[in-house]
């Protein structure tokens, strides 16, 4: 069993057609809708977390190219700058899924992207603007 969080960008043709449900139909694949932003006749973004068998996961996401749809993995977009961060700890408290953690030995802030579901909470409440979200 897999689990990935992977990002989606569909083309203004392919918004408006039912493509992400054939993952659970088509290829047993479950799915979690982390965020989105499509409007029709317009380029759409999705961030699933998406759980499944490798060998169904793999026909999954060969379908959805397929479909036109450009796919890349979530760890790619959220990143921290490391040279804007201030481990200040701002962060800390609004992260949901604790991947913004305080190392207790260095007093230092810990990113741990595997966690991490893009909410961008982060993003607003860092002072320095270290959290970037790239899609």
């Amino acid at each position: 069993m897999v689990r990935h969080k992977i990002v989606l960008h569909f083309p203004h043709e392919q918004v408006d057609k039912p493509i992400v449900s054939k993952l659970v139909r088509d290829y047993n694949l479950d799915f979690n809708i982390l965020k989105a932003s499509i409007t029709p006749r317009e380029e759409g973004l999705l961030v699933l977390e998406v759980t499944g068998e490798e060998a169904d996961y793999d026909r999954g996401l060969e379908y959805l190219r397929s479909c036109g749809v450009d796919i890349q993995p979530l760890s790619q977009d959220v990143r921290r700058n490391e040279e804007r961060c201030t481990h200040c700890g701002a962060c800390l408290a609004v992260c949901p899924t604790e991947a913004l953690r305080l190392d207790r030995e260095t007093w230092e802030v810990e990113f741990v992207e595997d966690e991490c579901v893009a909410c961008e909470l982060c993003v607003k409440a860092c002072p320095p603007r270290a959290m970037e979200i790239h899609y």
